[in-house]
């Protein structure tokens, strides 16, 4: 094999992040700490994948338990005595439900569809934005439920406390906590390697 064919196959497994030094599905840093062993371009796109498999798992099994929840409340007999405004909101509930459930389901089809075209390094990128935007619609959708159950056992100015206490968590602790770490290790790897 040619130096020149060997260094594009090697090109299109490791990506652009191989020569930035970074993640390329979720840009973090992939400097490997010095107790970790090295691995190939192809063991890392292979570890990043079964990752993201393992962690669609855990959001499909959620979303899809809070999904069949919401389907069954338009059939009970209080559901109807409920005003416009708890319409709206259940109906964004349901539609961003729904939404949650097909980001997170995603990789699965297009691991289904690609699978054998050594498409790997693109199908981790597509799975990890499917799974952010997922992840998203699921904050908005748990949200909402909570809004619509809240709102008719406390009325009032309470209910709306309490979903923006919580949802103030999903933000903390889903997003800001994790990207706070991303860049805290970023700026310890920086001083380590000052270049």
């Amino acid at each position: 094999m040619s130096m020149a064919t060997e260094s594009i196959e090697r090109s299109e497994i490791e990506g652009p992040e191989a020569e930035s030094g970074r993640c390329g599905e979720c840009g973090s840093h992939a400097v490997p700490s010095p107790e970790e062993a090295p691995e190939t371009p192809r063991e890392r796109v292979n570890r990043r994948w079964n990752e993201i498999m393992q962690e669609t798992r855990v959001a499909q099994t959620g979303v899809q338990i809070l999904f069949g929840f919401l389907l069954s409340v338009a059939f009970t007999p209080l559901f109807h005595d409920l005003g416009t405004f708890d319409h709206v909101v259940y109906v964004i509930t349901v539609v961003s439900g729904a939404a949650a459930t097909a980001s997170l389901i995603a990789p699965v089809s297009i691991h289904r569809f690609l699978s054998g075209q050594r498409m790997k390094d693109e199908m981790v990128k597509t799975a990890h934005r499917l799974m952010m935007c997922g992840m998203v619609l699921l904050a908005v959708t748990i949200g909402c439920t909570l809004f619509l159950i809240l709102h008719v056992v406390v009325p009032g100015l309470m209910a709306k406390l309490l979903v923006g206490g919580v949802m103030l968590w999903f933000a903390v602790s889903w997003y800001a906590l994790p990207l706070w770490l991303r860049h805290r290790s970023a700026r310890r790897a920086a001083q380590r390697n000052p270049s």
